[in-house]
């Protein structure tokens, strides 16, 4: 199969009949065998009633419904989980991104090598203030955090090779991310392409403030967990050990100039009256915890099932 389209969807029964339509014409008018997995998230209108008539008409079109709304990330994994196609293809519900991309889109991953393409909305019709604004700082941060050049981390429109969703997990609010995981999971031939936004044409927007902060702690998790989650000694150790030496250096000069001054004799006050000496206390307690943070993640980390779980690109010969 050449293509898998994946659309994630909540609330759009009124646009679906219409991406439907012009993903199959799109699929007829370049010869793609292909299927196209919508995922329910939890709607509460028809979707669902739509998609199962849907699928009566055109069985390439297949659909996953969930009993309550657990959010895009969830949606596309499942997506991710059931695609059969060489190529994949995701995309809103909302008649936003054009399906008329998608012959462009396969052609990047399947002749020009890319392992993943992500579109980049350049011209956009949402509102400046609300959206743009935001958008434009969010992908901003995570080009500096990730060393990732795109424009457009968060757009639905991307296109993957099989093998990049088949390793990846996607969870929580990571589906903007889903860049940089890849990335970290072995895939760093990554691509952007222009591609047109349309303005929406049914229902109402998903996007909301929640998501913007939601989505930078996010980031902070991911980028977290990629460098050090298989070694959290080298962190949480590091900085343990340094504000253990911070304290533990201010506290032994306090009692230096204590015993110098009373070597000359000197009038000095207590070292436990001086305000160094707590912080002093302070960096070595902290830095203590820190380094036990460090020594038990290691010991969960050693336990964990997928410690010795790497991603295997080709073999050669009967090796093991």
């Amino acid at each position: 199969m050449n293509i898998s389209v994946i659309v994630p969807l909540l609330n759009e029964a009124e646009s679906l009949p219409e991406l439907t339509s012009w993903i199959e014409r799109v699929m007829n008018e370049n010869g793609f065998s292909y299927e196209v997995i919508m995922v329910d998230d939890g709607s509460t209108d028809d979707s669902w009633k739509i998609i199962e008539e849907l699928n009566a008409k055109n069985p390439a079109l297949k659909g996953i419904k969930f009993r309550r709304n657990y959010g895009k990330s969830a949606a596309l994994n499942v997506g991710f989980e059931a695609c059969e196609g060489d190529v994949v293809i995701t995309m809103d519900a909302d008649l936003q991104d054009s399906p008329d991309e998608i012959p462009d889109l396969y052609n990047m991953i399947t002749k020009e090598g890319y392992d993943l393409v992500s579109g980049w909305k350049k011209v956009r019709y949402d509102s400046k203030i609300a959206k743009n604004i935001p958008s434009k700082f969010f992908n901003w941060t995570t080009r500096r955090m990730s060393g990732i050049n795109l424009h457009d981390f968060n757009c639905g429109l991307k296109a993957y090779k099989n093998e990049v969703v088949k390793s990846i997990e996607v969870y929580g609010e990571m589906h903007r991310y889903i860049p940089v995981i890849a990335k970290w999971a072995g895939f760093s031939k990554i691509g952007e392409k222009v591609v047109h936004h349309q303005k929406r044409k049914y229902g109402v927007t998903k996007f909301g403030w929640d998501r913007f902060v939601n989505g930078f702690l996010d980031l902070l998790t991911i980028s977290f967990v990629s460098k050090f989650g298989k070694k959290p000694m080298h962190f949480f150790g590091l900085w343990g050990t340094i504000s253990f030496l911070i304290g533990g250096i201010i506290a032994l000069w306090l009692i230096i100039a204590k015993l110098v001054h009373l070597h000359n004799g000197v009038v000095f006050r207590q070292v436990t009256e001086q305000p160094l000496f707590y912080i002093a206390l302070l960096g070595m307690v902290f830095g203590l915890m820190l380094f036990l943070a460090g020594f038990l993640g290691e010991m969960i980390a050693r336990s964990s099932s997928d410690r010795n779980k790497y991603q295997i690109s080709k073999r050669l010969g009967n090796g093991r």
